[in-house]
C-alpha cells in the first residue's frame, strides 16, 4: 500500500469550504495532466508548504502551487512561477478572473470555479517549456 501524498495531509488542515475549493483544483491539475500528451508524469509533493506539482519526465511545464489564498483577493490560489509569461497570458484570455501580481490567480470559497478556464490555465503551466521551444 503506498503512503498518501504529503499534498492532502496539508490541504486536510483547512477548514470544509477551502479543503474543497483545494481538493477541487488538485482533481483539475491531475486530470488535465493525464488528458495533455505534452505532460507524462506528474510529481506531486510540497514545495514552501504548499501543495505542488511539477513535471518529471518530461520537464513540459513550470511548478503549479495551490494553497489557502493569504491575500484579500480570494480563499484559494493558484500559483506559477513569477519568471514566466502564464499570469499574463491568463489575464489577457480571461480578464473577468482575479489575479494577484505575474504569479498567481485568486477564487472565492462559495463561488463555482470557472473549470473550462482553470483548465486551459493548468494545461498551459503544465506545458510552458515545450510551448517556448
Amino acid at each position: 500500500m503506498t503512503e498518501p501524498p504529503p499534498t492532502l495531509d496539508v490541504i486536510e488542515t483547512y477548514p470544509d469550504p477551502v479543503r474543497n475549493r483545494l481538493m477541487q483544483l488538485r482533481r483539475l491539475i491531475l486530470e488535465t495532466a493525464l488528458k495533455s500528451e505534452h505532460v507524462g508524469e506528474v510529481q506531486e509533493t510540497l514545495k514552501w508548504g504548499q501543495p505542488s506539482f511539477l513535471t518529471v519526465k518530461p520537464k513540459s511545464g513550470t511548478t503549479i502551487r495551490i494553497d489557502k489564498d493569504t491575500s484579500d483577493l480570494g480563499d484559494v490560489a493558484l500559483y506559477v512561477n513569477c519568471q514566466t509569461s502564464l499570469v499574463s497570458d491568463w489575464r489577457a484570455l480571461y480578464p473577468h478572473i482575479e489575479f494577484g501580481g505575474n504569479r498567481s490567480v485568486h477564487f472565492k470559497a462559495e463561488d463555482s470555479l470557472p473549470e473550462n478556464e482553470i483548465c486551459q490555465m493548468i494545461s498551459m503551466a503544465l506545458t510552458y517549456h515545450v510551448k517556448k521551444r
